[in-house]
């Protein structure tokens, strides 16, 4: 038997998934970003804390994400947009997913990419055409996997990575989103 060496530790997800069936309260997270205008459209988005397993927790490091606008909206360009943001997490969710499932299923991988396009009518933010919506009209994930797998073992990576994601999951799903002013 040949050891899968794709570096997710499976047989701790699987533990956990074990315990949290028995102590659901402990599965309720809370993840958080601060944002801070800096100027014009730009923003530096910061993640450090968030709340899980009963108590608050810190990731090792902060992590800083900026945010602007291109120069072709008029803007300086010193971070992608928000809307990208969404797409990085898609792909960066799904990729984790195939190669967690890989891993659990025994299958070595040796390449994943992911390539994420959404499609984006800008006429609606920009306030052009009140029938145009804000958001993508499309998402489109294309993955190519290089592993010791069939196409239909890759296409099934895939699919339960889809069904597994929270990111996917947030993105065709209705969420409930409340906005405050402190």
């Amino acid at each position: 038997m040949t050891t899968v060496a794709n570096g997710v530790n499976v047989q701790a997800l699987l533990e956990a998934r074990d315990a949290l069936k028995g102590a659901p309260e402990a599965a309720q997270f809370t993840w958080r970003a601060s944002s801070k205008w800096q100027d014009g459209v730009h923003s530096t988005t910061t993640v450090r804390d968030f709340f899980g397993l009963g108590q608050e927790q810190s990731h090792k490091a902060e992590s800083v994400f900026e945010a602007d606008h291109p120069a072709v909206f008029a803007a300086e360009d010193n971070g992608i947009t928000p809307i990208e943001y969404l797409l990085v997490g898609l792909a960066a969710c799904l990729t984790a997913g195939v190669a967690s499932v890989a891993q659990n299923r025994g299958i070595q991988l040796r390449s994943v990419e992911s390539t994420v396009e959404g499609k984006h009518d800008i006429r609606g933010i920009l306030g052009a055409d009140s029938d145009v919506r804000n958001g993508f009209t499309d998402v489109k994930v294309t993955f190519t996997i290089d592993a010791d797998a069939s196409r239909q073992e890759i296409e099934a990576l895939v699919a339960q990575s889809q069904k597994r994601s929270a990111v996917f999951d947030a993105l065709t799903n209705p969420t409930d989103v409340t906005v405050d002013v402190a």
